[in-house]
């Protein structure tokens, strides 16, 4: 049984959140708050094991109240908030601080697809150990390596969903100026993705931008898949393009991993490195595994710095990762491999 209270100053939010997982067994809402005064109290009188968080709310905002629940009494928290453009940068500050996931906050009722993403939340986050999220949201990444020698045709693509947004940063940020051109597919709220990438782009080497139709992957740039479109691979001549379509969720997913992954394994070929990072599901294992098989370098973050092990787990169980590591070695890796393959000949 997971135990939750809600902290929302909205009574029909309380209601209707407090209603709907309430049909469902292994949820028990032990009770709610008003504002984060309220909230202390009542995490320290019912120990729920997941904590619900609105954004907006009176005496203090709850920002303010997740950085100081996490200095003081680390816990999984759901930050479930009005899903705009103009939150979006609030939204990745929580994330940052160490809130497991950010769902829509529902109207009266919750449409399926948000009841679906917050029952999986809150499922992902009673899992999680959030001292060591705290940590990993604290890692410092490696300074970035000393720039490539010369210019290279591979290509990286990452997939990440719960936690990625931390654990991607700390990733991207110890790659340097020239490193290969790069494709992400992080699960982002539709309108979130291009705040993540001006964010990137202001802690790393690299240029970061959300991908547009047609763009071209070249090293030293790192392209994000837009929330709510799939992004594929492509090759025009000598170069990689990526192409952003519309279609059918993957996994609950758009952009979906295994999109992206499947399009590289296709396009690249042993040319590409693919990395999957913390996040909960299946998405992106057996793209990774068409990674592998099509010659690529494979790469699954470990158990142990991820966030929600179920992405990476996936992907090993299926045998698909060449090499699992840690999030903080991760980098080097790609580095010392494309540095060791600098003089093959590009498919």
């Amino acid at each position: 049984m997971i135990r939750v209270l809600v902290v929302d100053d909205s009574a029909m939010v309380r209601k209707a959140l407090t209603e709907e997982l309430s049909q469902f067994s292994d949820f028990e809402v032990v009770g709610s708050a008003i504002d984060p005064y309220m909230a202390r109290d009542k995490i320290l009188e019912l120990k729920p094991d997941v904590l619900t968080l609105d954004l907006e709310m009176p005496r203090m905002d709850g920002l303010t109240f997740l950085e100081k629940l996490m200095m003081h009494h680390p816990m999984p928290v759901v930050v479930v908030s009005s899903l705009t453009a103009a939150r979006a940068d609030m939204a990745l500050r929580a994330l940052e601080l160490g809130a497991v996931a950010v769902v829509a906050k529902p109207s009266r009722y919750l449409a399926p697809d948000v009841r679906r993403d917050l029952v999986s939340a809150l499922r992902a986050a009673a899992t999680t150990h959030v001292q060591k999220r705290v940590l990993n949201g604290a890692v410092q990444a490696q300074a970035p390596a000393p720039l490539l020698l010369r210019t290279t045709h591979k290509i990286l693509a990452i997939g990440a969903s719960t936690g990625g947004t931390v654990a991607v940063e700390a990733m991207v940020k110890a790659l340097p100026a020239d490193a290969p051109g790069t494709v992400i597919v992080q699960h982002i709220p539709g309108g979130f993705s291009a705040s993540f990438a001006n964010r990137l782009n202001d802690v790393c080497a690299m240029e970061v931008r959300e991908a547009k139709d047609g763009d071209r992957v070249v090293p030293g740039v790192i392209l994000v898949a837009p929330g709510g479109w799939h992004m594929v691979l492509t090759k025009s001549g000598a170069d990689y393009l990526v192409r952003i379509k519309d279609g059918p969720l993957v996994h609950y997913q758009k952009p979906a991993v295994d999109v992206l992954f499947q399009s590289v394994a296709k396009t690249a070929g042993a040319n590409a490195i693919g990395v999957i990072l913390t996040g909960m599901g299946s998405d992106g294992a057996k793209g990774l595994l068409a990674m592998r098989e099509s010659g690529s370098l494979t790469i699954s973050q470990d158990e142990a710095t991820s966030l929600v092990f179920g992405m990476p787990k996936e992907a090993i169980a299926l045998d698909a990762a060449c090499e699992i590591l840690p999030l903080n070695n991760i980098a080097g890796r790609v580095l010392k491999y494309v540095a060791d393959t600098a003089d093959t000949v590009p498919a």
